[in-house]
């Protein structure tokens, strides 16, 4: 690992000129040492200081919403309804607020942290599972822990090198990394105190979400679920790092027994032998806990294979894939289920954030937990005893026609693709509404959801089986198996967005009357989580690099500024020493970031902090890094193209997106004559390997890359040609289906040069 002691990082701040940023020069490899000062009189940021406010109890943590000043959890309380208190920032103020520092991060991948602040403390992870502490109240870097991830590690992702925070307790830091460890940092220092391997290493589990406090207990889960994992939610002892429980999400081989009673009656919801290939059920993000009734509720993941036709063979809910399940906060035994998704074959996970709530329905108080989780439906859930008290569709949804009395989904005609015919389906595996946080007003009554609107081609690929783990994350890698396709046949519905189209729409919701109280639509699918506060304001980052404040009853902006590169991340507010700040993290990529942007620059990961009057300046706008569209053209026929196209989504697609990238991963359209000279050795040697790129030797042979080459040219000449890329992608659709036409009638048709 890497520890470095700092004083301040490329900090912009008031009082400081454009020019004036102090680097890592200021940075040393030694350990903070306490100063001589007591610690009732230690400054801010001090050490002693940091030793005294980082020591947080469990009593804190459940008080955590008398507490205004401080943000000490994921969801700033164990509600996890992200709403603040402060009201210093209002409406009528806007006008006076101001950057108040800023702090560049000198990286250009996926930034999602959210983070946690505790009396002037900030804390907070970056990609590659870097954990940072500054002072929130002037940006100066305290320290900065770096893990030294293994950067093969990429390769077994399905979304970026990413982290989405941290969690604080008596006096330590706990975070967990892309590799499956869980580590305890000395808050003060960023000094180890322990480390605990969480996940088989042999495997292809990841971690990315924040770990949870609970009752002197780590909570962690894991992702992977792609990759032949099998899920499961631990908690750890804060003070050893000794396991005290672990939930298994699926059950495995009933020849080895079960782990937990309830996974005997799991079992009875599978068919086949599931287990070889994991069964999936990671709990990568939604962990929440009532410390009133001692349940935590998990939000469990999609399976492995995503098509239950293929990991269970015959059907079956497949428990407890993408479900909601409560524990004993104690013992991690089971209480209770609620199923989202039975025989989930869409990818519609139920680990999307959960907010608990207390609210009137029919005249009754009921204590609930509220999710938009991937499949278009919202859903209001006793968290007592897990009844289904309500669920209606937030967005557009046509794999169902609703649900019944129980909350079970009503499935559509074909919704499960098992004709061998593509059926566009909305949500697509991206979902309604994705792992970014939403936030609950508890004046206004309305829940903000940040949410997208895409489809999916999903058919069935039966001659597939289990999937190369050496094809990259994609229609045929992973265990997703399926089929890609850009044309619909039949046409399953026309509402539904169409290929290639892509939008998004922050949304307030009303959980009482189940509708749509205002929307703002937005030009990218990926925008940035949400803040409310008991200002009637909410606060969101969005893919076009705009920070905006809105009225939280109307949906009008009131207020924005620039923030040069596309957010992913949720803001957070706190005060100290009586000044409301806002803060938040600015860094393009994760899943949709590796692959296309919202803004023509990817600027170096940015830290901004706002207050009533900031005047800092702003870090400096930079010239677009887009390369040009490569010149070269092709003489490959369109039937070659679209069998380029069909191997470019099968295997491609991961990383390089439909228009053949252009985020985070390189633009295979605007590459240099001198990388398609060498195109061969790239992609079937590895040359590229140790920059990321894999060697796809023995997943593609030289014919099947001629043609993604002139797939890929034509492409480019297409764009050169002035074709709007959402006209492109129904173009090359068509020449899907044409390939695909003549691979089953061996013939050629409408063979016709470009």
């Amino acid at each position: 690992m890497r520890l470095f002691k700092c004083q301040l990082n490329a900090v912009r701040s008031v009082g400081l000129s454009l020019a004036v940023i102090v680097g890592l020069s200021a940075c040393s490899s030694e350990p903070l040492e306490p100063n001589i000062a007591s610690v009732d009189t230690a400054p801010k940021g001090s050490v002693e200081h940091v030793q005294k406010v980082s020591a947080i109890t469990d009593s804190d943590l459940v008080t955590a919403d008398s507490n205004a000043a401080d943000w000490l959890s994921y969801g700033r309380t164990y509600s996890e309804d992200r709403y603040s208190p402060l009201k210093q920032i209002t409406r009528e103020s806007l006008d006076s607020l101001g950057l108040a520092w800023s702090l560049e991060l000198g990286t250009k991948r996926g930034i999602q942290s959210t983070p946690v602040v505790v009396d002037g403390i900030m804390y907070f992870t970056g990609p590659w599972s870097v954990v940072w502490a500054v002072d929130a109240r002037n940006g100066a870097v305290l320290w900065k822990y770096d893990p030294e991830v293994p950067t093969a590690m990429a390769s077994k992702l399905c979304c970026g090198v990413i982290n989405r925070g941290v969690a604080i307790y008596q006096g330590a830091v706990f975070f967990g990394t892309l590799d499956g460890r869980l580590i305890s940092l000395e808050a003060s220092s960023g000094r180890i105190n322990w480390s605990v391997q969480t996940v088989p290493e042999d495997g292809f589990y990841s971690i990315t979400g924040a770990p949870r406090i609970v009752n002197g207990r780590v909570l962690i889960g894991n992702g992977g679920a792609e990759f032949k994992a099998r899920g499961f939610v631990t908690a750890y002892a804060a003070d050893t790092g000794e396991q005290v429980w672990r939930f298994y999400t699926v059950p495995g081989n009933p020849a080895d027994g079960f782990e937990q009673p309830e996974l005997a009656l799991a079992a009875k919801t599978w068919n086949g032998e599931w287990w070889k290939q994991g069964g999936g059920g990671t709990v990568w993000d939604a962990i929440n806990y009532d410390p009133e009734l001692n349940l935590v509720y998990i939000g469990v993941g999609n399976g492995s294979h995503w098509n239950r036709e293929i990991r269970s063979p015959g059907g079956g809910d497949n428990l407890y894939l993408s479900s909601i399940v409560a524990l004993d906060a104690d013992t991690g035994e089971y209480r209770w289920h609620f199923q989202t998704t039975p025989g989930d074959s869409w990818d519609y996970t139920a680990t999307q954030p959960i907010i608990l709530a207390d609210l009137e329905i029919d005249g009754e108080p009921r204590k609930v937990l509220m999710q938009a989780p991937k499949n278009g439906f919202f859903y209001v859930i006793d968290r007592v005893t897990g009844e289904f008290i309500s669920g209606d569709n937030y967005v557009y949804q046509n794999w169902t026609t609703g649900l019944d009395a129980n909350g079970r989904p009503i499935e559509a005609e074909g919704a499960r693709y098992l004709s061998g015919k593509a059926h566009w389906l909305t949500p697509g595996p991206l979902g309604g509404h994705n792992w970014f946080p939403m936030a609950f007003n508890r004046d206004t009554g309305l829940v903000y959801i940040p949410t997208g609107h895409q489809s999916m081609a999903y058919s069935y690929r039966a001659d597939v089986g289990y999937a190369s783990h050496e094809v990259p994350f994609g229609p045929l890698g992973g265990n997703m198996s399926l089929d890609g396709k850009l044309y619909n046949e039949p046409v399953f519905d026309p509402k539904a967005p169409p290929p290639g189209q892509r939008s998004g729409r922050l949304i307030a919701y009303d959980p009482i009357k189940h509708e749509e109280v205002w929307g703002i639509d937005q030009p990218f699918f990926y925008n940035g989580g949400v803040l409310t506060t008991a200002a009637g304001l909410v606060m969101q980052g969005d893919a076009e690099g705009i920070f905006s404040i809105r009225d939280a009853s109307t949906g009008e902006a009131v207020w924005q500024y620039d923030v040069r590169s596309g957010v992913l991340a949720p803001p957070i507010t706190y005060a100290v020493d009586g000044e409301q700040y806002i803060s938040l993290l600015v860094g393009w990529g994760g899943s949709q970031g590796l692959l296309a942007k919202a803004v023509d620059k990817l600027y170096p990961g940015t830290l901004y902090t706002w207050k009533l009057g900031g005047s800092a300046v702003a870090p400096a706008k930079q010239a677009s890094d887009m390369a040009a569209l490569t010149e070269l053209t092709t003489d490959a026929d369109l039937i070659a193209v679209g069998r380029g196209f069909n191997h470019f989504i099968n295997v491609c697609s991961g990383c390089h997106e439909l228009g053949a990238g252009g985020g985070a991963v390189p633009d295979i359209a605007r590459s240099s004559d001198a990388v398609f000279s060498i195109y061969e050795d790239i992609v079937l040697k590895g040359a590229l390997a140790s920059q990321g790129m894999p060697n796809l030797g023995a997943v593609l042979n030289q014919q099947e890359l001629a043609d993604i080459k002139a797939y890929v040219l034509y492409h480019a000449a297409r764009l050169r040609a002035g074709v709007d890329p959402m006209a492109l992608m129904a173009e090359l659709g068509g020449l899907q289906y044409q390939a695909d036409q003549a691979t089953r009638s061996k013939t050629p048709v409408n063979n016709v040069k470009p």
